[in-house]
């Protein structure tokens, strides 16, 4: 085994520790800013509509990318039901479901991470076979698909929490 090899199996783990770390804060309570939560609503199917033109249209890669949004949106739904929402005077706070919410953003990591490795072991071999095209890799749009329909859906449903709850001040 090279030494590059060696460096990035050691490597790895520990990216994936950081990355893990960090998103536990991520998953903490927070804030609701309504203008994040619109620009995710917005956004996420904009990108979704995006990832759908870089499959070309092939069968397999856009189902992938659409039963992954189905998958993404059905679990918003859920991460919704789980979370604990809070308002204190004017502000407003909610806290996901921690496992929840890691596990869908960790699987998307997982699958960008596995295709940096098949991207990086492909180039030592000595005829290197190259990967498929971005868009045309089903696993790949299954996992884009899933984490942006779980945060697409997860917002609306904090848009909508937030639209049902008027500030305690303007109940008085």
């Amino acid at each position: 085994m090279e030494t590059t090899t060696l460096a990035l199996l050691f490597l790895v783990p520990l990216l994936v520790w950081r990355i893990y770390s960090r998103l536990k804060k991520l998953v903490a309570r927070q804030k609701s800013l309504v203008w994040r939560h619109r620009l995710v609503a917005f956004g996420f199917p904009a990108l979704i509509v995006f990832l759908a033109t870089t499959t070309k249209f092939d069968i397999l890669p856009l189902s992938s990318l659409g039963a992954g949004v189905l998958a993404g949106g059905w679990l918003g739904v859920l991460g919704i039901k789980l979370t604990r929402f809070e308002q204190v005077g004017k502000d407003y706070y909610f806290t996901q479901h921690r496992y929840l919410g890691l596990a869908i953003t960790m699987l998307f990591i997982a699958r960008l991470l596995y295709r940096g490795m098949e991207i990086y072991l492909n180039t030592r071999l000595d005829v290197p076979v190259p990967p498929p095209p971005f868009g045309q890799s089903p696993l790949t749009m299954a996992a884009y698909g899933m984490v942006t329909g779980y945060y697409a859906c997860y917002a609306w449903g904090l848009l909508r929490w937030r639209q049902r709850n008027k500030p305690l001040d303007a109940i008085e």
